[in-house]
């Protein structure tokens, strides 16, 4: 089974919501949606959901023509932010009820409810009410049903941003292997990168309602197109400096390295150099990299990492460096990139060169 977006576009009161977008997810595959706030995630979701109608374009199911046809007839299940459960039955019931509705015999309801709540840490709140949970429960209790309604099409937006830390990491670990037992084509949407790499599957990045690249989730994060998907998937924002080749020589204001390596047959002129927060070190890294003065902004300390937070040359850069980083605000300091560990992007923000780690 495949649905299939088909040039969809989406325009609210001469806004361009979504433009031009197709796409093709298979059955028993992961997709996620990664774009910041306001990317096109949710509006491309109702749209595959059948519950908004695309203004040009068509959605596909099986190569049948679903475009205008309503939710209420189409096989999906959805989980938003926002949990939704029925108020006036347990948490066994809310999860039973798609079972009930298919007629799935007592036995296996109770079979199939025990199982998913067992997975979801809900086997303690099973005869309470939705209104007597946390909110963490409540969102679990409307994944389990959604898990348990076996629709064709599940689509989950951001679903575990109201859950505490410990729970969603394990639920990220756990969903692609219930994604890829249960058969149906999911969709997530979510604005973490570290979420969509966690989720692994295969990604669509999506920047201010335009598609920018789709396919395994590694392959868009280490091998992005261009510079917009590269700023998408990196969290911290990915660090950016204008440099200029000429010769054998790639300059930065007034520093320049050695342009070796998969730089040395590029045309001479402008380009931007991208790396992003574990690429720019603290430490002195070898001869062939650019040198960068800079000062200290504020340094955050997660534990066995530490991120600082620098300007040069009027720009603002964020490393990530290794251990406990005690440095002060306005401290200098010196950075370092390699450039063959960074991607060089052209004056149209098209990739000129992958780093050295992506082509492995």
């Amino acid at each position: 089974m495949t649905l299939v977006l088909d040039n969809v576009s989406k325009i609210v009161v001469d806004e361009k919501h979504l433009d031009s977008i197709s796409l093709t997810l298979q059955r028993g595959a992961l997709n996620v949606l990664l774009g910041a706030t306001l990317a096109g995630k949710t509006s491309l979701m109702r749209i595959m959901a059948g519950l908004d109608l695309p203004t040009s374009g068509r959605v596909l199911m099986d190569d049948a023509d679903v475009t205008g046809v309503p939710v209420r007839k189409r096989s999906v299940a959805m989980v938003y932010q926002q949990f939704i459960n029925y108020p006036s039955l347990s948490v066994f019931e809310n999860m039973a009820s798609p079972l009930r509705v298919r007629g799935v015999a007592k036995t296996v309801i109770v079979e199939r409810v025990h199982a998913t709540a067992r997975l979801l840490r809900l086997e303690p709140y099973l005869k309470r009410s939705p209104l007597e949970l946390s909110g963490g429960q409540q969102q679990r209790t409307a994944i389990a049903r959604a898990l348990l309604r076996d629709a064709d099409l599940v689509l989950m937006d951001e679903p575990l941003a109201n859950l505490d830390y410990k729970l969603r990491e394990e639920l990220r670990e756990e969903l692609p292997r219930i994604f890829q037992a249960s058969g149906a084509i999911f969709v997530y949407a979510t604005t973490e990168p570290a979420e969509a790499l966690m989720l692994g599957g295969f990604t669509a990045t999506l920047h201010e309602g335009c598609l920018t690249q789709f396919g395994p989730t590694s392959d868009v994060y280490r091998r992005p197109h261009d510079i917009i998907t590269t700023e998408v998937f990196s969290d911290p924002p990915l660090n950016t400096i204008d440099v200029t080749k000429s010769g054998a020589t790639l300059s930065f204001g007034d520093f320049g390295t050695v342009a070796a390596g998969r730089f040395a047959h590029l045309p001479d002129t402008n380009y931007r150099l991208g790396f992003r927060a574990h690429q720019l070190s603290l430490d002195p890294l070898d001869d062939n990299t650019l040198r960068i003065p800079a000062t200290v902004r504020v340094s955050e300390i997660t534990g066995a990492e530490s991120y600082v937070h620098i300007v040069a040359a009027n720009h603002a850069f964020v490393a990530l460096a290794p251990g406990v980083r005690r440095l002060e605000p306005d401290q200098a300091i010196t950075a370092w990139v390699d450039p063959q560990n960074a991607y060089l992007f052209d004056s149209h923000g098209k990739l000129a060169a992958a780093p050295a780690e992506a082509r492995r």
